[in-house]
């Protein structure tokens, strides 16, 4: 195998200075240095040469100046900034340079941060999704129809890594809902997604691969007692003594297998390439029902990857390094 150049495409936490008005998790889907390194040893393990390009400002600012570098691939986990085509700003750069890219093209990235779009798109193909509203404003929620019985739950529409959810975001009456979506419209300039509130235990599963792609062991997330939200989703305001949590549901053979298939049809359905993670949440009577396909999911030795790769006793990088070398195979530039 000859070695390779390949660029990494990233935002580092605080990469962005906060700009007036921000919410207090604007960075929140940022990463820090150890995932760039981690990343970094994994095309080293592979024998090829790693080259920071930094975010995907930088990337425009270098092809401008015709500094960028002499590269055969790019790897992308940009999440950028600003409205719901901001994942989409480094590969259509990167496609415009003609540097084949790992991950997801540009077109799918838009589509997925679009939670209300992608669980359209995959509803179509027979996956259980809960049932949704969006809303601008709450003096357009009363000419809406909700979709179903309190509670519900509410989110921004185009945002990844919980951004905008905390305890509050479980809501029980009208008066509490239309607090709720004006918070998004204000806090996060989007409309609000308003969705039933799924009472059964939460899993990820993350995706790997192509023709086919290929489920990895689902990962239960932990719920907050009193609310039922991950603790995930709201663990900046925690308070002092910290959320009471607990895994509620029983991951037997049978469930497993269900959610690594709706999973890779989700998947495919949304033409997702190399690596990406499915959230599924179970519904009162314990069936799946597809949350979100996050296709730039995080690579830190705290995320999920590196939760996989402690489970199966191997270093994170040599895990990564087998994701990176199958993207590597589908583009033909090994």
């Amino acid at each position: 195998m000859r070695q390779l150049s390949i660029g990494l495409v990233y935002e580092l936490l605080g990469s962005y200075p906060m700009q007036p008005g921000d919410p207090p998790d604007a960075d929140a889907e940022y990463e820090p240095e150890e995932t760039i390194e981690v990343l970094e040893a994994a095309l080293v393990r592979l024998g090829h040469r790693p080259l920071r390009i930094g975010n995907p400002e930088d990337l425009l600012a270098q092809m401008g100046k015709g500094e960028l570098p002499d590269l055969d691939a790019a790897l992308n986990i940009a999440e950028a900034r600003g409205g719901r085509n901001r994942e989409a700003w480094a590969p259509v750069l990167l496609e415009m340079a003609q540097i084949p890219t790992l991950g997801s093209d540009a077109l799918t990235l838009s589509l997925t941060l679009d939670k209300y779009w992608s669980a359209s798109v995959v509803s179509r193909a027979g996956i259980a999704v809960p049932a949704q509203l969006v809303v601008s404003s709450a003096a357009e929620l009363k000419t809406s129809a909700i979709p179903c019985p309190f509670p519900l739950f509410v989110k921004p529409r185009w945002e990844g890594a919980s951004k905008g959810i905390r305890a509050s975001s479980k809501v029980f009456d009208h008066a509490s809902l239309a607090d709720e979506v004006e918070r998004i419209a204000r806090d996060y300039r989007q409309p609000a997604l308003v969705e039933e509130f799924l009472p059964g235990a939460e899993y990820t599963v993350t995706l790997v691969g192509n023709d086919p792609p290929r489920a990895l062991p689902a990962v239960q997330r932990a719920l907050e007692v009193s609310s039922g939200i991950g603790v995930h989703a709201i663990a900046g305001e925690a308070p002092q003594s910290g959320w009471n949590s607990c895994v509620p549901g029983d991951l037997d053979a049978a469930l497993e297998a269900e959610l690594a298939d709706l999973a890779i049809r989700s998947y495919e359905q949304l033409e997702c390439l190399d690596f990406a993670r499915a959230d599924f949440r179970l519904d009162a009577q314990g069936r799946p029902r597809f949350l979100e396909m996050n296709p730039l999911p995080t690579f830190a030795p705290d995320g999920t990857f590196g939760v996989l790769a402690e489970l199966e006793g191997r270093p994170l990088d040599a895990l990564l390094a087998d994701v990176i070398r199958a993207g590597l195979v589908r583009l033909g530039i090994t």
